[in-house]
């Protein structure tokens, strides 16, 4: 099993006093100072202690998020945070701190908010709840619901909804996740499967990189190849090794795709899993390959009608046994409910074939009916013959009849009609 990548507390963290893009100084100040700091800008010492401590998880929660997905260092800026409030957390460079917000926050620092299941640390954006408000925390909500009696955490699932709360994370002196040498061929260890799971995430949106069926660890010829292909479309050097300009590329782009820096977040759940067939897995089981289970269920489900959806749990109950079952019946296997080899392979087998050639263009594959101004733009084109077929509904099953040389489909307009 490959080494599993979690969050740590950086010692310090640097911050740029003004937007990412303005004329301002930087400074560096200890994790911890920087919490009380923040806390000490954006809230009222005067809240009651459960309000207190729901503002200071959310914010060291999402200080972490941009520490951890180098949110702006992967950028090419040379900080980790800024001081602007409309896209960051207010910090007030050489102000004095409340007495009780310290306190609190000497206990609260190394501690911070996740969903179940995933990795990164929540991205837990909040406002004040009176003159701007958010999908996240609001701090006036937040005293209102302590002073009904709702304990911290209870707040916080009021706004964030199901999170949890990983207390005394690893304080770590470095901020940068670079591992300080480029990797290459030959290279193996906890860097190199960084590089593979971000390679293999990215893939899903740009096809044209091959996939990884092992993440090992190992840097063998198909993560260079892997490589060498990522950097040929985002015009880096395509040399097969990752530089920081590579890592730093690959950072960025990992972060997008999966919105780890968005409360939103796609999440990393599949850090240390690679595609292999486990033991097999039924009903009463839970875990890691279960949830694996049904992220592919799900994505099936989304473009074959016969296989219901089903919720990313963790957990195989009879929903699950359901929807196993459909998806058995659909490739024409023993319905017994249970994913033996046969069955996780040709789940895995449908899903990578969506996940690699369809998924990822909405313009060819909409997901909904056009609208009618829609259909009336695409009669308009419907006799340029490049265009002819681009906005065919989501791909299905076999027709009924078979293809031969001569078939035409019926032009755009009959086909949305």
């Amino acid at each position: 099993m490959p080494p599993v990548v979690l969050p740590a507390i950086p010692q310090r963290i640097t911050v740029h006093l003004g937007s990412p893009s303005s004329y301002a100084a930087n400074v560096t100040v200890p994790f911890i100072d920087y919490v009380k700091n923040v806390a000490s800008s954006e809230i009222y010492p005067t809240w009651d202690e459960s309000a207190l401590q729901a503002n200071i998880l959310a914010i060291v929660s999402f200080a972490l998020n941009r520490v951890y997905t180098e949110f702006y260092r992967s950028r090419g800026y040379d900080f980790d945070i800024t001081s602007s409030t409309a896209i960051d957390q207010a910090f007030v460079n050489g102000r004095s701190y409340f007495d009780n917000i310290s306190r609190l926050v000497d206990n609260l620092f190394n501690d911070y908010l996740r969903r179940p299941g995933f990795v990164e640390p929540l991205a837990a954006k909040f406002c004040n709840g009176t003159t701007v408000t958010c999908e996240g925390l609001s701090q006036w909500g937040s005293q209102n619901l302590a002073e009904q009696g709702l304990s911290s955490i209870q707040i916080l699932r009021n706004y964030y909804g199901n999170v949890e709360i990983v207390n005394n994370a690893p304080i770590r002196g470095i901020t940068s996740s670079y591992p300080g040498t480029p990797l290459r061929r030959g290279s193996s260890g906890p860097a190199v499967v960084v590089v593979q799971v971000e390679l293999n995430r990215i893939s899903q949106n740009y096809p044209s990189i091959p996939k990884l069926a092992n993440v090992d660890g190992i840097f063998g010829s198909r993560t260079e190849a892997a490589v060498r292909r990522f950097q040929e479309i985002f015009n880096l050097t395509p040399d097969g090794i990752v530089g920081k300009a590579t890592w730093y590329a690959l950072v960025r782009l990992y972060t997008a795709v999966t919105n780890l820096s968005e409360l939103r977040s796609q999440g990393q759940q599949f850090y240390s899993i690679n595609w292999e067939y486990p033991d097999p897995i039924q009903e009463g089981d839970s875990g890691d390959k279960v949830r694996h289970l049904q992220y592919m269920l799900s994505v099936l489900s989304a473009y074959i009608q016969n296989i219901p959806s089903v919720a990313v749990d963790g957990i195989f109950g009879p929903a699950t046994r359901d929807t196993v079952v459909a998806a058995q019946r659909w490739f024409g296997l023993p319905e017994t409910g249970q994913v033996d080899d046969r069955t996780w392979d040709e789940i895995y087998d449908q899903f990578a074939g969506i996940e690699n050639t369809s998924l990822r263009d909405g313009e060819v594959f909409p997901a909904i009916r056009p609208t009618a101004a829609a259909q009336s733009a695409m009669a308009v084109m419907a006799g340029n013959n490049r265009n002819r077929y681009s906005k065919t509904t989501t791909l299905r099953q076999f027709p009924g009849e078979n293809l031969q040389l001569g078939r035409q489909d019926p032009i755009v307009q009959e086909v949305i009609r």
